[in-house]
């Protein structure tokens, strides 16, 4: 069938259900078992009957997640987990608490293959994509170990999520559903360092998700010093495609931006960050960056950050500092992981 049962739709659901000769309707009572109960194995769906839950568990087995370690901040209550796939590939997801609800950021593959300067995700390379369930199981898992309703979730953890495309536009709709967790796709974010092409494919899905694009530099020279990936797309191309996402949306852009001392936090550095910003009414987020020890890059001092902010304000441009989240237990993405693998080896 493609997917594991996790991963299908409530229509691919009925099909698969009346191939196991069971009624239709069982699908909508599995489907809810599934993904607005929680529910981690079989034997707790209690109204589907016993013999049918047997065919379940020899023919579709449910993807679950190991929690191997999780680290609680002393200073704010942000909770980083790391979780093991089936397969033992590890996956970390991170729980933010804020005024306003609780947020999960979630990884989209294990390792990354974008090569960013700064980040700890990709210094072991990519592993391979997470199917939508792993994807969806991180969220759950984390709703069962707080108790707590997810009320945002952001997809900016290990990985590039427009390189694992289609089981991410799968991962939005089944989150999003309303026979699921129904979380509002407003309240949804998908990061991006900038692949072009599915950049305009995901502005004609018709969805109502947030859109985030590491931007990190505002010309191609020194974008192509932190990012890879802007060898292969200049700034104008993107420039360009977030256009087209916006148009086609309505949803405004967000451009995420890593203060990275005496590299690209200047006040010239923020004046072409705003022409840029500019047209498209886009909303900056600087991030203060995490270092690495295997980088040497530094983060910006605060006098640099808030010379940075001001002069985007000068420009009228809507810009927020990110609130710094669990720099105590390896806030950074990848950073538990990496740490993880090292002490095994």
């Amino acid at each position: 069938m493609g997917y594991d049962i996790k991963s299908m739709t409530l229509e691919e659901l009925k099909r698969g259900v009346e191939d196991l000769g069971e009624k239709g309707f069982r699908a909508a009572q599995l489907y809810g078992w599934m993904h607005a109960k929680l529910a981690e194995d079989y034997d707790r769906m209690t109204n589907l009957p016993g013999d049918f839950r047997k065919r379940l568990l020899d023919t579709h087995p449910l993807i679950r997640l190991e929690l191997v370690k999780m680290q609680e901040s002393a200073l704010d209550q942000t909770r980083k987990f790391l979780f093991s796939l089936g397969d033992g590939n590890l996956v970390e997801s991170v729980w933010m608490k804020y005024k306003h609800g609780n947020s999960v950021c979630i990884s989209s593959q294990a390792g990354c293959r974008m090569g960013c300067r700064f980040c700890a995700s990709t210094l072991d390379g990519w592993v391979r994509n997470l199917l939508p369930s792993e994807m969806l199981e991180q969220v759950y898992s984390i709703t069962r170990i707080t108790g707590e309703r997810v009320s945002n979730v952001v997809v900016m953890g290990t990985g590039e999520p427009l390189d694992n495309y289609d089981n991410l536009v799968r991962f939005l709709q089944l989150l999003s559903s309303e026979g699921g967790l129904h979380i509002s796709q407003r309240n949804i974010t998908v990061s991006t360092c900038g692949l072009v092409p599915q950049m305009r494919r995901l502005a004609e899905e018709g969805m109502q998700i947030t859109l985030a694009l590491s931007l990190h530099a505002a010309t191609d020279e020194k974008r192509r010093s932190l990012m890879p990936i802007a060898e292969r797309w200049s700034l104008d191309e993107l420039m360009e495609a977030c256009a087209y996402y916006f148009e086609k949306t309505g949803r405004r852009i967000t451009f995420e931006y890593a203060l990275v001392g005496g590299i690209n936090d200047s006040p010239a550095d923020a004046r072409r960050l705003s022409a840029l910003a500019k047209p498209l009414a886009a909303h900056v987020n600087l991030i203060p960056v995490n270092p690495i020890r295997e980088r040497d890059y530094r983060e910006s001092g605060r006098l640099a950050t808030e010379t940075f902010k001001k002069e985007l304000e000068k420009n009228r441009i809507n810009v927020t500092i990110r609130r710094e989240m669990g720099r105590d237990i390896d806030g950074a993405c990848g950073q538990l992981r990496r740490r993880h693998l090292s002490e095994e080896r």
